[in-house]
């Protein structure tokens, strides 16, 4: 027996659901045992006109599947939701309240630099909305990337690419052709011997005693997994590569937590290597989808034609820093728009420093995520799609901002915000402690796709950002084009997923959210300690290059991109023999040397 519980909102429909055992097998039922306020669109039709029905009577039937229409609609916006339940209880039950919040709202604020008065925040917030119209206005005359049509709507002309001048090819020429070749299990092994990611993989028992060659074992589960392969492949003559021992140190050793352990190690590495610093700071992130089907029956998986046809699927949503490391990432369903999500990645990275700037597509974007995470501390760029149909924001009705006057076409209510302010302190501190999850509070701010007064307090907020963005894209081509750099690193690893994750087509035959966490997670692994393979040799190619008076220049260097792939192998041909190398890494190859391994 599932406990029920709703808000006030919900209640009508929770009462509906509680009354229908005294109306079903009835030969009779009149208008005034139902609740006809819930009979919207065609039910009204069904319920209480039927051709079929005696006068004074009502069809409980078509009324039992109205309730239970509502009864959905109303569990996943939360307005009906069950007690004690993880996945359909009440996130405003998990907000902070109270003596919690009281003590909590200090350090929240401190660490968000938020006011605890909206008054002085606000002002400000709309001098800089004022100042920087009329700045980015008076640069529009010379302003070659912008334009507006008879509708005062803005448009962008297209990026150009960027030239690649005759150093830069000569540079990755050089750099891809010196890098070793090797076979994927090695470059695991050795990886692992850099960084030793193998020690976070701990036994879930909790012993301490290290399997002999445990690192051997787990680079074959690396590789069974991550290029979802299943265990024949890589099974071997060696004991640590027998059925029994893969078997019982993938169930005892190989979890998402030891996987997240391992993946904070290899970030950290990465952070560390030269080459990789030259790309960034680590202070720019994106965070998009990538997807797979699911051709086995799953309830976590979803339909979505244009992904994945008529079979369902999952969407692995995934972050990555300007330095190339894969910082974590989450398994969602495969329907959901990204932007449910965004915030509870950001909050839960395997490792790294804290990103800045946030790049996603325009899937992850809406006007309340612009709030939570501008409140949150992060610059928020998406790539916003058919940007004339964006809508630009102002505060002051009266204000003229010349080219834009047409374009600024919505107003922000800032009383509105002002007056939820302390409900949006103590929302965006339940996120930012961990309290609850921001995909909850996303879900409870919007009812039928419409925002709640608070939602649409948030909103308000965060068109402010939005304008901003809009407003930065227009005047400066460098901000465009390091949002399209760090989206195209996106691209360039997922890329390089595809190629890992190779077997059954790339297809995820996984039916539990917990066994394709666990496969995504084996991926993600590969995937960075692929790259950081990559980074490192390329990083001691460039100094041999410079050493030997080769053109190294810094600008063609930060160009470089560590998702080559020629030259690990991941396709059947799997060696767990690690070589001595006394000098730390493999020799590298001649840069004039023909690829014929």
């Amino acid at each position: 027996m599932v406990d029920f519980d709703a808000t006030p909102e919900g209640e009508p429909v929770l009462g509906a659901l509680l009354s229908l055992p005294e109306l079903m097998g009835r030969k009779k039922v009149g208008p005034a045992e139902i609740d006809t306020g819930l009979l919207t669109g065609s039910w009204r039709r069904l319920v209480l006109s039927a051709p079929h029905l005696e006068p004074g009577t009502v069809d409980w039937k078509a009324y039992t599947f109205c309730v239970l229409e509502q009864l959905h609609r109303m569990l996943r916006s939360k307005q009906v939701f069950a007690r004690n339940s993880s996945k359909w209880g009440d996130p405003r039950a998990k907000l902070l309240t109270g003596e919690a919040w009281q003590q909590a709202r200090p350090t929240v604020l401190a660490s968000l630099n938020l006011p605890g008065e909206a008054g002085a925040h606000l002002a400000a917030r709309a001098a800089l909305l004022d100042g920087t119209y009329r700045e980015v206005a008076a640069r529009v005359p010379d302003n070659a990337q912008i334009v507006f049509d008879d509708d005062g709507r803005l448009h962008f002309a297209a990026l150009e690419p960027e030239p690649e001048p005759a150093s830069l090819l000569n540079l990755r020429a050089a750099v891809n052709a010196m890098l070793p070749r090797v076979d994927l299990p090695e470059a695991l092994l050795e990886v692992m011997s850099w960084t030793g990611a193998d020690q976070a993989f701990t036994s879930v028992t909790g012993g301490e005693a290290r399997l002999k060659d445990l690192h051997v074992t787990i680079g074959g589960l690396l590789v069974a997994h991550g290029c979802n392969v299943g265990y024949t492949p890589v099974m071997g003559g060696a004991d640590a590569l027998k059925y029994s021992r893969l078997s019982h140190v993938d169930q005892t050793y190989l979890r998402l937590a030891t996987y997240r352990a391992a993946n904070a190690a290899l970030i950290e590495h990465q952070a560390s290597i030269p080459l990789a610093q030259a790309w960034g700071g680590g202070l720019v992130a994106s965070v998009d989808g990538m997807r797979f089907v699911v051709p086995v029956p799953s309830v976590y998986a979803r339909p979505n034609p244009k992904y994945f046809g008529r079979r369902g699927g999952a969407t692995w949503l995934n972050m990555i820093n300007d330095q190339a490391a894969g910082l974590g990432g989450k398994v969602v369903a495969g329907t959901p728009r990204d932007s449910l999500y965004v915030l509870d990645v950001l909050y839960d990275r395997d490792g790294g420093r804290r990103p800045e700037m946030i790049v996603t597509d325009t899937a992850s974007y809406s006007d309340i995520v612009f709030g939570l995470l501008t409140l949150a501390g992060f610059a928020y760029a998406p790539q916003l799609a058919d940007l004339p149909d964006q809508k630009m924001w102002r505060i002051d009705r009266t204000a003229d901002y010349g080219a834009f006057q047409d374009a600024a076409r919505g107003r922000v209510d800032l009383a509105r915000i002002e007056r939820h302010w302390e409900d949006i302190l103590r929302i965006i501190g339940s996120i930012h402690t961990g309290a609850v999850r921001a995909y909850d509070v996303i879900r409870m701010l919007s009812r039928d796709g419409r925002p709640t007064p608070l939602g649409d307090a948030i909103a308000h907020y965060g068109r402010i950002a939005k304008t901003l963005h809009i407003l930065r894209l227009a005047d400066e081509p460098g901000y465009r084009r390091q949002i399209k750099v760090q989206a195209n690193l996106q691209e360039g690893r997922h890329a390089l997923a595809r190629k890992i994750f190779h077997g059954r087509s790339g297809q995820l035959y996984q039916r539990y959210q917990d066994g394709m966490e666990d496969q995504i997670g084996a991926l993600g692994l590969v995937l960075n300690a692929m790259v950081l393979f990559t980074t490192r040799y390329m990083d001691a190619a460039v100094t041999r290059l410079r050493a030997d008076g080769f053109d190294v220049r810094d600008e063609d260097v930060a160009r470089l991109s560590p998702f080559v792939r020629h030259h690990i192998n991941v396709l059947g041909r799997y060696s767990f023999q690690l070589p001595d190398l006394p000098g730390g890494l493999r020799p590298l190859r001649d840069k004039h040397a023909a690829d014929d391994e």
